[in-house]
């Protein structure tokens, strides 16, 4: 149990590192960075400390916390994944929008050019 607890929380910290360098470099926006932070955050305290995963555990009717922890680990992630799976479906939207409105701006602009030449 206690080197899955280590593993986890290596595992944690090195995807905190991750982010922050990610942020620092300008590879992801910050407010896109805050979500796999709390989640990373949120496994750390989890995997150190023992008495509230056995607390979570217990709540949860598993009887061996780490399970409980990669349980929790795999919701954390699905929710971030579905977080950012809206996000995505509405940039794809804007940019559908986005581009229609140039479309029509440039047939206006057509129209004008071929009214003042005509």
């Amino acid at each position: 149990m206690d080197r899955l607890m280590d593993i986890m929380t290596g595992l944690s910290v090195l995807l905190i590192v991750l982010v922050l360098a990610s942020v620092r470099r300008a590879h992801i926006r910050v407010e896109y960075s805050v979500s796999w932070l709390l989640g990373a955050a949120a496994l750390l305290v989890l995997s150190r400390a023992p008495v509230l995963l056995n607390y979570v555990a217990g709540r949860m009717g598993i009887t061996y916390p780490p399970v409980a922890l990669l349980l929790i680990a795999g919701f954390v992630f699905v929710i971030i994944f579905y977080r950012f799976s809206v996000i995505i479906s509405k940039l794809k939207d804007d940019n559908i929008a986005l581009a229609q409105r140039v479309a029509i701006l440039e047939y206006h602009l057509r129209s004008r050019k071929g009214s003042i030449a005509g």
